[in-house]
């Protein structure tokens, strides 16, 4: 373990609004030795908004593995490095997470300054559960693996958060009908910003919505869950295309006995565990 070293600050910077930049942010941006930025060009105009004149540094995509390497060697001399994304937090959907990997590795004391989150603040946003949900980011752009994706989302029961850009966001809509079935969905837009709006619909209405225009801003879509009550339906009608011998013996290969196998079975089935035993006895399938 690395001792003496620098720290790294994951500071989190406004997604629109600057009013969100926080204090302790600005304060550290100023007194680090080091500012990496996603997009110097970008970030220097939020520096010079807050009169920040601390040396810059670009950190990105194309870049992160080979100038990863200089910052945690500069982190290990002891400098304090703070990172910045274009908006939001740093390592949510950007290569920030690799220079965090690479620090940890390292023995560097990493630390992230909370802010703007534009997953969160869509969620937050949206109406809908926020109890449990799952965040995707950008749906991958390879057509098998964004089936498979899709696929593993029709079957996720917590609220589901994507970013999406709009020259994709007709496409996404489409696909994600045709994989999840309709679904309920607010699809957020200049958040924090003074025209910030969260559209309540559905994936049915909103590709007729989209259709005769073209969408602006990048989108935050907050989509529906799949209910519990959904799931069982199905399970329970995969079911019925069982024998009830064959279901009970189902458990009974899993290595249940067949008291328990059978009491399985009447859950599944919704009925009774009687109901269970007097079919196996007579021979014949429950209606």
């Amino acid at each position: 373990m690395a001792t003496n070293t620098g720290t790294l600050y994951l500071c989190a910077t406004p997604i629109g609004n600057l009013e969100d930049m926080t204090l302790r942010v600005i304060r550290t941006l100023k007194e680090v030795d080091l500012i990496a930025a996603e997009d110097t060009r970008n970030s220097i105009k939020l520096l010079n908004y807050f009169d920040i004149h601390t040396p810059m540094t670009s950190y990105h995509e194309y870049n992160k593995i080979e100038k990863g390497r200089s910052l945690v060697k500069r982190l290990l001399e002891g400098q304090n490095i703070a990172l910045i994304t274009d908006a939001g937090t740093p390592g949510i959907s950007d290569p920030g997470e690799e220079l965090v990997s690479m620090c940890r590795e390292a023995g560097v004391t990493v630390t992230s300054l909370p802010g703007a989150c534009a997953c969160i603040t869509a969620l937050t946003l949206s109406g809908l559960s926020t109890r449990r949900f799952c965040f995707e980011a950008f749906l991958p752009q390879d057509k098998k693996r964004r089936l498979e994706t899709l696929k593993e989302l029709s079957e996720e029961t917590r609220t589901m958060i994507i970013y999406e850009a709009p020259h994709r966001l007709k496409r996404t809509l489409q696909e994600l009908q045709e994989v999840l079935g309709d679904r309920k969905l607010t699809i957020c837009r200049e958040l924090t910003k003074k025209h910030e709006t969260a559209f309540e619909t559905t994936l049915k209405d909103a590709g007729e919505f989209y259709g005769p225009q073209e969408p602006r801003g990048e989108c935050v879509l907050v989509l529906e869950g799949r209910s519990r009550e959904s799931i069982q339906k199905e399970k329970q009608a995969d079911y019925q295309k069982m024998s009830v011998e064959e279901h009970v013996r189902l458990y009974e290969g899993q290595g249940m006995d067949r008291k328990e196998a059978m009491k399985q079975a009447a859950k599944d089935r919704g009925v009774g565990k009687r109901e269970i035993y007097q079919a196996l006895l007579e021979g014949k399938d429950l209606p």
